[in-house]
This record gives structure tokens, sequence and C-alpha cells, in this order.
């Protein structure tokens, strides 16, 4: 075999990681991109009892709901629900306007969790993977904020909703509560691991724009940490 019949190589370009992928690396990418560690039994066990813990107040709360105050005050108190829990539960309906009460918390709370979803995931993506001039600054700051107590808050807060006439108004509870910086933080952690910088670099490459990129990349990605954050 002679020099002459050896391949020669007339692709001598350097590529991007973006073009080394190709469409089946992005297709790995995809399914790598988010991939949670599996726990032992002793996570399992961990888990069970946070959530036992967490839902005993709401099992109390049932209790105290059925029965009176003289068996709830005893000694050791009642841990099975009374006879009286409906017959408690129709009369706070009635005299205390349950109904309107509960309306309200649901509109605020679904609005609230919605934003607060959406905007930090948002935000997160940009803090995680965009480059632009003072984002570490803006980054700080957001964290900054976190060390604030909110009762510094509350007059200022107040005076606001005030001249812009919602006193007393669903608003009010509302705007100042569409995103959180705690969410802006925990998406940034999460996606600055879970989401590789290749796979936003094959979006680039196709010609996505940044909403497109969080659109069809991000989102699916910063699923499990949008449901936690919800």
């Amino acid at each position: 075999m002679t020099t002459n019949s050896l391949p020669v190589r007339t692709d001598t370009a350097v590529r991007t990681p973006a073009e080394k992928t190709g469409r089946g690396g992005r297709r790995l990418l995809r399914q790598r991109a988010g991939r949670q560690h599996h726990v032992g039994p002793l996570g399992y066990i961990l888990l069970a009892v946070m959530a036992i813990l967490s839902i005993f107040p709401l099992y109390w709360t049932m209790v105290a709901a059925s029965t009176d105050n003289t068996r709830v005050s005893q000694t050791p108190p009642p841990f099975l629900p009374g006879p009286n829990l409906f017959s408690n539960l129709a009369r706070a309906w009635d005299e205390a306007a349950m109904g309107k009460a509960m309306i309200n918390s649901l509109i605020v709370a679904g609005v609230i969790a919605l934003s607060t979803v959406l905007f930090a995931t948002l935000a997160g993506f940009a803090f995680a993977k965009l480059r632009f001039k003072g984002r570490n600054a803006l980054l700080m700051l957001v964290i900054g904020t976190m060390m604030v107590p909110p009762q510094l808050g509350v007059v200022p807060l107040f005076m606001m909703m005030s001249e812009l006439g919602w006193s007393q108004q669903l608003p009010a509870v509302i705007f100042p509560t569409l995103v959180s910086a705690v969410g802006v933080f925990f998406m940034r952690q999460y996606l600055s691991e879970a989401l590789p910088d290749e796979l936003v670099e094959a979006g680039r490459v196709d010609g996505a724009h940044s909403l497109r990129i969080f659109w069809s990349i991000v989102l699916p990605v910063a699923r499990p940490a949008m449901a936690v954050l919800f």
C-alpha cells in the first residue's frame, strides 16, 4: 500500500462542543440532564419520618376540631377524632365566612405559587447559564435580600399599598410576593448542576433565542426542582 492510497482528512476546522454533540449527543445530554441520584433505605426512612412530622399538625387540628375544649385539655389528650367534626365545621363555615376566606386563600396561594415558580426559574436560568455584565453583583444583591427581616418592610409596604389604593384588596398580598429570593437562589443552584452547557450551546447553534431555549430545554430539565419549589 502506497501513501497515495491513504485517506486524507480535509476537514481541519475546529468544531465547537455543540457541533460535536450532534443530534444523538443532544438526545443523550437531555437524558442525562437533571438525572437524580438514587437514595438508600435510610433516605426513605428519613423522608417517612419527616412526612409524619409534617402531617401530624394537620391531623391534630382535625382531632381538636372534632371534640370540645374539656376533652382536648385532658392529660393525655385524645388522639382519635371525636363525633362532632362535621357539626363544628358547619358552624365555623356559617359564622366565620369560611367560604370566602378559602376562596381568597386559594386565589392568593395559587397565583403566588405559579408566579414564584415561573419567575424563579427564569431568573435562575439567567444567573446560571447566561453571561451578562453585573451578573454576580445582581446575584449577591438577591442573596442579600434574604438577610433582611421581613418585619422591617411591613410599614413601608403598607404605605406603598395605600398609595396604590390596594388597601384591603388581594393585589396588596399578591404583588409583593410574586417572586422570592430563596426560589431564585434554589433554581440557580439546581440549573448550574443539572443543565449541561453543551445543551444550551446546541440550542444556540440551532438558531434558538433565549426564551426558546428556556421553553424547550430548560423547563424539561428544571421540572423536578420546580415541583419542589411549588
